[in-house]
C-alpha cells in the first residue's frame, strides 16, 4: 500500500475511534438536568408569608405588563437598596399609571437571611405585588434567573442583578427600543450592553486581570457565534413572552455562562435581538472568582456548543 494512502487510513481510523471517546466526555462533561422541587413551585409574599402559594406557567396567558426577576444569592447587604431603587422606579406616576408589574426574588439557595430580608422588604410595600421564590439547594446564577422566567407572569420579562449596578431607570430605554422591534409583543429580546463605557472610568478602573479576562470572553464568543453583540454578560435583558416561552424552556447552564446560551437560542430561533446602551457601575461585593468562574466560563462555552454541534441540545421552534 502506498505510503499516504497508509497514512490517510490510520489518520480516519484514529478520527472514527476518536467520536465516542469526545461523545462520552461531553456527556460526562454537560449538566444534568435541573430539578424543580414541589417546594420551589411555590411562592411568599406581603399578603401570604407563611403559607406558601402556587406560582404560575410562563406556558400561560400572561397576566401583567412587566415581571421583574431577581436572582439572589446571599444578597442581604445589597438587596435593599437596589429594591428600593426598582420600586421608587416602577411607582413613580408616569410608569405606574401606564404598566403593571410584578417582582420575583429568587433566593438561589442563600445561606444567608436573603429569603427573610426579601419578605421584610416586601412588607414595606403594600403597593407591590413582591413574591419570594426560594430555592432549596443553589443552581447558580443562571438558574435562578431560569426558574424565575418560567414562573413569571409578564407579557415582557426582565432579568436584573440584585446588586444594582445597572440603572433601573434605563428600563425606559429597553423598553422603547423592544416597542420599535416588537410592537405586538412578538418574540425578541432587548439587551443591555455596556460596550459604550470600555473606554470610560467604570472599566478602566476594574483590576487588568479582568480586562484581560473579558476581552479574552470577547474573542472566544466571536468563535462561537455571538460576537456580533459586544456585551453578552450584562445582566439587564429584556424579553417578550413569547421570546421567554422559547428561549428558556431550552436553557440547560445554570453557570455564569448561560447569557450565550439565551442568546444563541435567540439566534436560532430567528428571534430578532438588539442591544441597548445601560449605565453601569461597579459594586463591591461580587460572587464572582474571576481566575475560577473564568476557567468555569470556558468549559461550559465549549461544553454548550459541543452538545450544540452533537444535536443533544436543540431549539424546538413553538
Amino acid at each position: 500500500m502506498d505510503s499516504p494512502l497508509l497514512i490517510a487510513g490510520v489518520t480516519f481510523t484514529a478520527v472514527v475511534a476518536l467520536i465516542p471517546a469526545f461523545y462520552l466526555a461531553l456527556i460526562f462533561l454537560s449538566p444534568l438536568p435541573i430539578v424543580t422541587r414541589a417546594s420551589e413551585k411555590t411562592y411568599r409574599s406581603r399578603a401570604s408569608p407563611r403559607k406558601p402559594l402556587p406560582l404560575p406557567s410562563l406556558a400561560d396567558g400572561g397576566s401583567v405588563d412587566l415581571s421583574v426577576v431577581i436572582p439572589a444569592y446571599n444578597e442581604t447587604s445589597r438587596l435593599p437598596s437596589m429594591l428600593e431603587a426598582t420600586l421608587a422606579h416602577l411607582n413613580s406616576p408616569a410608569i405606574r399609571s401606564s404598566r403593571t408589574y410584578e417582582v420575583l426574588i429568587v433566593d438561589d439557595g442563600s445561606k444567608d437571611d436573603t429569603s427573610a430580608l426579601a419578605l421584610k422588604l416586601a412588607s414595606h410595600h403594600p403597593r407591590s405585588d413582591i413574591r419570594v421564590i426560594t430555592l432549596e439547594k443553589n443552581l447558580g446564577k443562571g438558574g435562578a434567573v431560569r426558574h424565575g422566567m418560567l414562573h413569571s407572569r409578564g407579557h415582557r420579562l426582565l432579568m436584573v442583578d440584585a446588586d444594582g449596578a445597572s440603572r433601573f431607570e434605563d428600563l425606559e430605554h429597553l423598553w422603547k427600543s423592544m416597542d420599535k422591534l416588537a410592537p405586538k409583543n412578538e418574540p425578541a429580546v432587548a439587551v443591555g450592553s455596556r460596550a459604550h463605557l470600555v473606554k470610560t472610568e467604570a472599566v478602566v478602573k476594574r483590576s487588568l486581570l479582568r480586562n484581560i479576562l473579558m476581552y479574552g470572553l470577547h474573542t472566544i464568543l466571536r468563535i462561537v457565534g455571538v460576537g456580533d453583540i459586544r456585551d453578552t454578560q450584562c445582566g439587564f435583558k429584556l424579553f417578550t413572552r413569547r421570546a421567554a416561552q422559547k428561549i428558556f424552556p431550552a436553557q440547560h447552564l445554570a453557570t455564569w455562562i448561560f447569557d450565550v446560551e439565551l442568546l444563541l437560542l435567540a439566534k436560532q430561533l430567528s428571534i430578532p435581538i438588539v442591544e441597548v446602551p445601560v449605565e453601569w457601575h461597579e459594586v463591591a461585593g461580587s460572587k464572582l472568582n474571576i481566575v475560577k468562574d473564568s476557567l468555569q466560563m470556558l468549559r461550559d462555552l465549549l461544553v454548550l456548543r459541543g452538545n450544540q454541534l452533537a444535536g443533544r441540545w436543540k431549539a424546538v421552534a413553538l
